[in-house]
C-alpha cells in the first residue's frame, strides 16, 4: 500500500507527500501516469513521476494561464491549447464568449483518466460543444494546420526535458504563423529559480518569432523552487500594457469567477524580479 509519494523532478531536491493513496497507475504509450489521493492537496496526477496539478492547487496556474490573455485580447474567438489534457484550461477558456476551442493532446489516456480521477478539472468542459479534442502530436498539428487562432495555449510539462519539443524555434514559428493579428502565445516555462536554462532559451526562441516577448509570474505550491513563469508572446505590444481599468471593464463584463487571477494581480504578474530579468538575455 502507497503511503508516500515522492517527487524527484531535481537530483538534489525532492518534495514529498506523506499519507497518500495511489488511486491509479499505468503505463501509457508516452509516460507512466500516476493519481494519488493526499492529505493537504487533495488529488494529485503524476507524470513520469513529476507533479502536473493537484486539486488543491491548480486554480492558480489554470487561471494564470489563460485569464490574462483573453481578458487582453478582449475579442477572442478561436483558441487552441496544445497539451491541457486534464481540462483545466478549458474550463477556465470557457468562461469567455469563445466560439471554438481546439485540444491538441498527444496522449489519450491523460484526459480519460483526467475525466475519470479529477473531474472538477475540466468541470464538464470536455462535453461543451465549442471544444473539439484532437488526439496527436500538438508539434505536428501546429506545423500542419491552416487553421488560425487568437489565443495559443501551451500547457505542456517542463522545458527541460521530454516537453523541450514545445520550446523550438520551429515550434514556436509555427505558432506565429497560425496566430491571428493581436493574437496572444502562452506557455508554460518552469520554475526558474532551478530551471534558469529553459526560460532563457524560451525567451530567445519566442523572440525569434514575435516582436514583444516577455513572462508573467505566478505562485503555485506544488511546483516548487519559488515563482513559476508563463512566456507571453505576441505581435502588438500593445496587449501588454492595457491599464487595470480597461482590463477590470473586460472581467467585470464577462463575470469572471476566479480565486486567484484579479486585474491587480494580472497586471503586477509582468513585474519580474531582477533574478529572472537576468535570463532575459538576447
Amino acid at each position: 500500500m502507497v503511503t508516500r509519494f515522492v517527487e524527484a523532478l531535481y537530483p538534489d531536491w525532492q518534495q514529498a507527500f506523506e499519507g497518500v493513496r495511489l488511486l491509479h497507475r499505468e503505463t501509457t504509450p508516452y509516460q507512466e501516469l500516476a493519481v494519488y489521493e493526499t492529505p493537504g492537496f487533495g488529488t494529485l496526477l503524476a507524470l513520469d513521476g513529476v507533479v502536473q496539478t493537484t486539486t488543491a492547487d491548480e486554480f492558480v496556474y489554470h487561471e494564470m494561464i489563460v485569464h490574462p490573455a483573453l481578458v487582453a485580447h478582449g475579442a477572442a474567438k478561436a483558441v487552441l491549447v496544445v497539451g491541457g489534457g486534464d481540462g483545466g484550461c478549458l474550463r477556465e477558456i470557457l468562461k469567455h464568449p469563445v466560439e471554438r476551442v481546439v485540444l491538441a493532446e498527444i496522449d489519450e489516456r491523460v484526459v480519460a483518466v483526467s475525466k475519470a480521477f479529477l473531474p472538477g478539472l475540466a468541470a464538464g468542459a470536455f462535453d461543451d460543444p465549442r471544444v473539439e479534442v484532437r488526439i496527436g502530436d500538438g508539434l505536428a498539428f501546429v506545423a500542419e494546420t491552416q487553421e488560425t487562432f487568437d489565443v495559443i495555449v501551451v500547457d505542456s510539462t517542463d522545458p527541460e526535458g521530454p516537453g523541450e519539443a514545445l520550446f523550438t524555434e520551429k515550434f514556436y514559428a509555427d505558432c506565429a504563423r497560425i496566430l491571428n493579428p493581436r493574437g496572444v502565445v502562452v506557455t508554460q516555462s518552469g520554475v526558474p529559480f532551478r530551471q534558469p536554462r529553459g526560460l532563457g532559451l524560451s525567451y530567445r526562441r519566442l523572440a525569434s518569432a514575435f516582436a514583444d516577448v516577455t513572462f508573467a509570474t505566478c505562485a503555485v505550491p506544488t511546483y516548487v523552487g519559488g515563482l513559476m513563469t508563463l512566456g507571453w508572446a505576441s505581435q502588438d505590444p500593445s496587449l501588454r500594457r492595457l491599464g487595470v481599468e480597461s482590463l477590470r471593464a473586460v472581467a467585470e463584463a464577462r463575470g469572471l469567477a476566479t480565486r486567484y487571477y484579479t486585474p491587480e494581480v494580472h497586471l503586477a504578474a509582468f513585474a519580474l524580479p531582477r533574478y529572472i530579468q537576468e535570463l532575459l538575455v538576447p
